[in-house]
């Protein structure tokens, strides 16, 4: 028996404020991301995933190590003026 799809989007959400919509997807996300294992994944996702992970074993493409991105987008960040 299916379930009926729950109002979109809920109740007093329109009434938020754009960091208090942001504060309620951040957390809705966290409680449905809780138990990784539940969250479905489509079989396409996995098969981008294969073939990207077989792509860079024959050396095709680039890397990067975690440490460079995160020291890249720090630079962007600093550079960014918020008017």
């Amino acid at each position: 028996m299916a379930t009926a799809a729950p109002a979109m989007p809920p109740p007093g959400f329109d009434a938020l404020s754009p960091e208090e919509k942001l504060d309620y997807i951040e957390a809705l996300w966290e409680r449905f991301t809780a138990d990784p294992e539940s969250v479905p994944v489509p079989e396409w996702h996995r098969e981008v995933v294969a073939e990207r992970v077989a792509a860079h074993e024959r050396g095709e493409g680039s890397a990067r190590s975690w440490d460079a991105v995160q020291r890249d987008l720090r630079a962007k960040l600093r550079d960014v003026r918020c008017p």
